[in-house]
């Protein structure tokens, strides 16, 4: 779990200096009180800073440079208490690099009809003050989040939360390090990609480590070391009878621990967030890391398969998005179909690498022989995902841009058994439809990698890629082919003039 409490999120409130000193001690003390009651909601995982209340264009551009060199700042937000001139706000606003949720509210929840008078009209104007604040972001095409309603509302809360929790994925992400252990499967297209644009746009250093790497660091684990740590599975993972203590497969559980506890150390060194791996990059490993994938996967780091370090990039993105909230977030792989009229659903799963954080019920350790990579049966954890609402993300390279495609999706139970199918999957049903959906992502340019999360919707990877200034496709419940077809167009008009 990531401990988001270190992100401040700084709580700028404007005003001006026309209204006399009462006026301003009276917006001083009421941005106290709110940000005093945003500190002990649990629905806001950062730290809200409350700052000066800004009334000159001294002030507000002083705040921004400050905020701009804080390297605990991953956000800010701004609210209008009265009205406060927005060509005052233009120097500050054009030195920021912060993403910024404009809050629309006010202070009292009702009007007082029996006691309202000017005064209270001046004092209580963000109806105002926020549209001419809102004005200067359209008029200087700046991204921000926009939240209306009264502060106090648990959907208001809700909605900062989210902005809240992908800002802090932001910072995160410029201060961390993708490995890519090999380069990219062989004559794919999908996991190719700028990685110096992506460190331009995403702040992630993308680099390579050969495999040798890796190699050196596991034939320094003992055995030893790793019957340690696999006696904390115990309450965690069921034990299938071959890998029990003197179980015939004992030992290549054994190696999947091994290449963790290396791997893991590696990632250590290099303040790597994620990894990837690849089955023709194998020399000098027992196994293909599965089960060491899926348990770092459980820890917080992001993964992606054939060396896919875009959606590797982006699970990372999403654990620190989703920590400590209920659900799940993995590498996620469409796999097949099943076309039974009214029964429509996608198969998800991976070789082995599938998150073991959207299990619904207890993962249980196997081994089996994986077929291709010409190694050992590797171990794994083996489980179905937990059903209900969930999304699918995913990050590709147009060449001129990186767009993000997002399906909103309903994990559905697997009523079946699937005895020779010994892997971690999941069953779902993708709106509008299985076709429509498959249609859709086709038609944007989706991978057949994508991030699965229980734990998040759209909105969070929404506002992540509004944060990185990248295209973002929704496919929902809502979404027409035909229809998502032009607006590709149009977005393709609107991202090639940004060249």
């Amino acid at each position: 779990m990531f401990d988001l409490k270190k992100y401040e999120f700084w709580f700028i409130v404007g005003s001006q200096d026309l209204y006399g000193e009462e006026t301003l001690k009276q917006v001083e003390a009421n941005v106290r009180i709110m940000a005093q009651d945003f500190a002990g909601d649990p629905l806001l995982p950062g730290t809200v800073v409350l700052k000066p209340v800004a009334i000159t264009p001294q002030v507000i551009k002083r705040l921004f440079a400050e905020a701009n060199a804080s390297e605990n700042c991953a956000g800010i937000i701004t609210w209008m208490h009265t009205f406060s001139p927005s060509k005052m706000w233009i120097q500050g606003l054009a030195l920021n690099h912060k993403p910024i949720l404009h809050l629309h509210t006010q202070f009292n929840r009702e009007i007082p009809w029996d006691s309202i008078d000017m005064d209270f009209m001046n004092l209580n104007q963000a109806a105002h003050g926020d549209r001419e604040h809102g004005h200067i972001y359209a008029r200087m095409r700046l991204n921000r989040k926009i939240v209306a309603g009264f502060w106090k509302d648990s959907d208001v809360r809700r909605r900062i939360g989210v902005w809240m929790r992908a800002a802090a994925a932001r910072l995160d992400g410029t201060n961390s390090v993708v490995v890519r252990l090999g380069d990219n499967m062989r004559e794919v297209a999908v996991t190719e990609g700028d990685k110096v644009e992506a460190q331009i746009k995403f702040g992630w250093q993308v680099n390579t480590w050969g495999i040798g790497d890796l190699v050196e660091r596991y034939k320094s684990v003992s055995d030893g070391a790793a019957e340690n740590l696999v006696k904390e599975f115990a309450d965690r993972y069921a034990f299938s009878p071959d890998v029990q203590q003197g179980g015939k497969s004992r030992q290549a559980l054994l190696e999947q621990v091994k290449i963790e506890i290396a791997l893991k150390a590696l990632l250590e060194a290099e303040h790597a967030g994620a990894f990837t791996t690849n089955f023709q990059d194998l020399h000098g490993l027992p196994q293909l890391p599965g089960f060491a994938a899926q348990r770092l996967m459980e820890q917080g780091y992001g993964f992606g398969g054939e060396g896919d370090w875009k959606q590797s990039m982006l699970l990372h993105v999403a654990k620190v998005m989703a920590s400590g909230l209920p659900g799940g977030v993995s590498f996620m792989e469409d796999y097949t179909y099943h076309f039974a009229p009214g029964e429509e659903a996608a198969l998800g799963a991976h070789m082995l690498e599938v998150c073991p954080s959207i299990a619904g019920e207890k993962p249980r350790i196997e081994v089996h022989p994986l077929g291709i990579g010409g190694k050992a049966p590797p171990a794994r954890l083996v489980f179905d995902a937990v059903p209900g609402a969930a999304v699918l993300a995913t990050i590709i390279d147009m060449g001129n841009r990186f767009r993000m495609i997002i399906n909103e999706v309903e994990g559905i139970k697997i009523s079946h058994e699937m005895p020779r199918l010994p892997v971690a999957r999941a069953l779902w049903k993708p709106y509008p439809s299985l076709t429509g959906a498959a249609e859709s992502w086709i038609l944007a340019g989706g991978t057949h990698h994508s991030v699965y999360s229980t734990a998040l919707t759209s909105e969070y990877f929404r506002d992540w890629a509004e944060m990185m200034d990248i295209e973002c496709v929704l496919i929902g419940r809502e979404t027409n082919p035909d229809r998502l077809r032009e607006e590709l167009r149009w977005g393709e008009s609107y991202w090639n003039s940004r060249i």
